[in-house]
């Protein structure tokens, strides 16, 4: 069975101290070797033009990061796609999907389909094949979700998103970190986007933005700062709920994401007393027997409600849990610095397009 997310960070973080997770960490840090060597290889062969790149017939927006997991893209990816439309593009979501069957959307990409039902979604392995169905159902602008080690796709646009609550996974490459590929990657990035800045201090901030420009020089992209703002609840069938209803009341929390820590904090915030959390794996596919012993650990831990993320409750049926009600937070995104030189990047995307 996969460890959750949780427990891999407090592992991988040094957390978990004893002999047996020092263990595991020296076997993660031989096996990260070869890794390290893959994806140095790849970079230096797309940067050489060894390796073809594709390019869509129309602009392509790339949001992506350079961590495993649970940056909080999902919320910029909205926020994009509704930026976009209202320019006048006809935008349209292009991605690989994770772990599904030929033909089927990821749960990514189905909690997106739940807050963007006017945009269409598109998923292939091959993701210029994504980008030319698209393209040939009417869309004017592409937006690659997790898109940044995805070099294969030009893109006009490339955006970096990082959390501040865990920016450079560690500082260590997988498995023995959580960087995707080195930090120095990030010279690639047009706009790098700093999610969940409330969740730090304005000096781990400046010291987030102090060690990108050591990478970034001489470049100066434009840095923003955002927040995830709580928006509303769902249910299970779909229905919106007021976000006052989760106010006063005693939550079990529960989540398959790659950082699960904000929401369990968010969830805790008064006046909600939290009285249970368990994590999943990242895009952990729910059965029914997790169904039933969600529900059992909710009511013995004296919950009067269950809460999950919109992610997780794409996956679960749409009766919910035994017992308990269920409602996913809809998360949504607000710039706390100035959006404008994220817009005026946009505006360059082939203006007349926008009308």
């Amino acid at each position: 069975m996969l460890p959750d997310a949780e427990s891999f960070r407090r592992l991988v973080d040094g957390s978990r101290t004893g002999l047996i997770p020092a263990a595991a960490r020296a076997g993660l840090a031989v096996a990260s070797l070869p890794y390290a060597a893959a994806v140095g290889l790849r970079n230096r062969a797309f940067e050489c033009g060894l390796l073809a790149v594709d390019r869509a017939a129309v602009p392509v927006v790339s949001v992506g990061n350079l961590t495993v997991g649970g940056t909080g893209k999902t919320p910029l990816v909205a926020w994009l796609a509704e930026r976009c439309a209202g320019r006048g593009w006809q935008p349209a979501i292009v991605s690989r999907g994770y772990g599904v069957a030929a033909g089927e959307l990821s749960d990514e990409a189905a909690e997106l389909g739940l807050l963007l039902p006017g945009v269409p979604h598109h998923a292939a392995r091959r993701r210029i094949e994504a980008a030319t169905a698209a393209t040939g159902g009417g869309a004017t602008l592409v937006i690659l979700d997790d898109g940044f080690q995805h070099r294969r796709l030009a893109r006009d646009l490339n955006l970096l998103v990082i959390d501040a609550t865990d920016p450079f996974g560690g500082n260590r490459l997988l498995p023995r970190g959580l960087l995707r590929e080195p930090v120095a990657g990030m010279r690639r990035a047009d706009a790098i986007i700093l999610t969940r800045s409330d969740r730090v201090t304005a000096a781990i901030r400046q010291q987030i933005w102090s060690t990108c420009q050591r990478y970034l020089r001489p470049r100066q992209p434009p840095w923003l700062e955002t927040i995830h703002r709580p928006r509303e609840l769902r249910t299970a069938d779909g229905t919106s709920v007021p976000l006052a209803e989760l106010s006063g009341r005693r939550l079990f929390g529960f989540a398959g994401i790659g950082n699960p820590a904000p929401f369990r904090a968010l969830l805790g915030e008064p006046p909600n007393q939290l009285v249970g959390f368990r994590s999943f794996p990242d895009h952990h596919p729910y059965q029914a027997d997790d169904v039933a012993q969600l529900s059992r650990q909710a009511v013995r831990a004296g919950a009067d409600l269950a809460v999950t993320t919109l992610k997780d409750l794409v996956k679960l049926p749409r009766e919910g849990l035994k017992s308990i009600p269920l409602v996913a937070v809809v998360i949504g995104l607000e710039f706390t610095s100035n959006p404008a030189p994220l817009e005026q990047l946009l505006g360059r995307l082939q203006p007349e397009a926008a009308g």
